[in-house]
């Protein structure tokens, strides 16, 4: 009976620890900071190294009708069979084209531009994803006025395009060459596609220039059948290639369009820029794989003004040819790309960036767990020696009678602290060796106190 009582008053003064499997409070303050670390690499790289390409995009084409035009609807199905909605802005040509593309304000993310018409506009942070068809500058002439040459059309009336046509750049680049400038004799008009067409069969004026940016292949085709109209031959046509290095030679062999009636009656010599698909720099790479794989279905067959795969080509003009487009011209699409459809390949494409951070972040990390774990379990045991370190050396500077009962209560209560806490089992061995020294320190210093008393 008398043991039982002992073992209470002993159980109520002392009372144990709390032991428990593992402290959660010191495991989530160890793991947390690293899952932390992780989530914010994982946030970095799924936003910043490798954002999601846009659902949506838009190019500006050109005139209603146009070649440039139709060459974007086209694009448009074949984007929309991976889920991408190509938006088409119509504009007045390539020249509208690539202010666009220059104008940060404005909401534009592709477009059509033909070579020579980059003079006074910022072309910084603008790429090209490859040159993709030939545009042959066509001028069509009444025969009842007959000319060999562009100079031949001094003083006459002549459809120079619409502002904002590359047309109309390129006809007054050539026209200057030939001492033809806007304010001399001859009439410079503001007309193109089917309007100039009209103009031409109706007299009023006696040539037109057409190309692809700003008139339809059907216009272009109807003015070649039409009595007393005739397209110009250009002789000169390696010259001015040679001047100016964006035009080429190009050519219609004789009786192309018909055998039969050998149309055209003899091989015609001509010359043209090529067309780039002009990209903004940030345009996603996915959505330049995208692109550069409609222009090869668009544009990799055989036409009267190409070979077959002649086109797109990473030819760089006036801009330079894009890190993606090249990529993608040297080995085609990635592994995820060419095995996977669109929006899947992006989803994983985006997985593995978000791997990464967990492979070189978060698994190192995780070696340093029970380090770390260990080391707070410790350093809480390792606080109460120093306290006991520092009421040891206090005890023993003979301290006077009111502060031994102030020494004495500062022991009782660091053993009653100690003995609130709360342990994992896997350190029970340390809690009680630091139970047994408060207890050496506070019996040797009693046995002190009654050593004194005695003598």
């Amino acid at each position: 009976m008398e043991e039982k009582k002992q073992f209470r008053n002993f159980a109520a003064v002392r009372p144990v620890a709390r032991f428990v499997g593992v402290s959660v409070r010191d495991l989530m303050v160890t793991v947390g900071p690293l899952l932390l670390l992780t989530l914010a690499a994982i946030w970095a790289a799924y936003w910043l190294l490798r954002p999601a390409p846009p659902n949506t995009i838009t190019i500006t084409s050109g005139p209603e009708g146009s070649n440039f035009l139709t060459t974007a609807q086209k694009y448009q199905k074949i984007l929309a069979k991976n889920g991408v909605k190509l938006k088409i802005l119509t504009s007045g040509g390539s020249l509208d084209n690539l202010r666009r593309l220059s104008d940060p304000k404005f909401k534009v993310d592709v477009g059509f531009v033909q070579g020579g018409v980059t003079q006074g506009v910022n072309i910084d942070g603008l790429v090209s994803l490859g040159s993709v068809f030939h545009v042959p500058m066509l001028v069509y002439y009444r025969t009842d006025a007959p000319v060999q040459l562009l100079s031949g059309f001094a003083g006459k009336r002549i459809a120079i395009g619409l502002p904002g046509s590359g047309t109309r750049v390129l006809a007054l680049t050539v026209l200057k060459a030939n001492g033809i400038e806007p304010g001399g004799t001859t009439q410079l008009v503001d007309l193109g596609g089917e309007a100039a067409s009209q103009a031409l069969i109706d007299g009023t004026v006696d040539a037109a220039f057409l190309m692809g940016d700003s008139a339809t292949p059907a216009v272009m085709r109807k003015l070649l059948w039409t009595p007393g109209i005739r397209l110009l031959n250009f002789p000169q046509a390696p010259g001015f290639a040679r001047r100016f290095q964006y035009l080429e030679k190009l050519d219609l062999p004789m009786g192309v369009f018909d055998f039969g009636k050998n149309m055209p009656p003899e091989d015609i010599h001509l010359m043209g820029p090529t067309a780039e698909l002009v990209a903004r720099g940030n345009l996603h790479p996915a959505l330049s794989d995208l692109l550069v794989e409609a222009a090869r279905e668009v544009h990799g067959k055989a036409t009267l003004m190409q070979k077959a795969g002649e086109f797109p080509a990473p030819l760089e003009h006036e801009f330079p040819i894009s890190a993606d487009a090249k990529r993608y011209y040297n080995s085609g699409k990635s592994f995820l790309y060419r095995m996977l459809p669109f929006w899947l390949a992006t989803l994983a494409d985006r997985l593995i960036v978000v791997v990464i951070p967990i492979v070189v972040v978060l698994i190192p990390g995780l070696k340093l767990v029970p380090a770390i774990y260990s080391w707070r379990v410790r350093s809480r045991i390792y606080r109460w020696y120093g306290n006991l370190i520092a009421l040891e050396r206090s005890i023993l500077a003979n301290p006077s009678v009111e502060e031994r009962a102030a020494l004495l209560k500062r022991l009782d209560d660091i053993e009653a602290e100690v003995n609130k806490m709360k342990m994992p089992l896997a350190y029970a061995e340390q809690f009680y060796v630091l139970r047994d020294h408060i207890k050496f320190v506070g019996d040797r210093y009693r046995e002190g106190l009654r050593g004194g008393a005695a003598g």
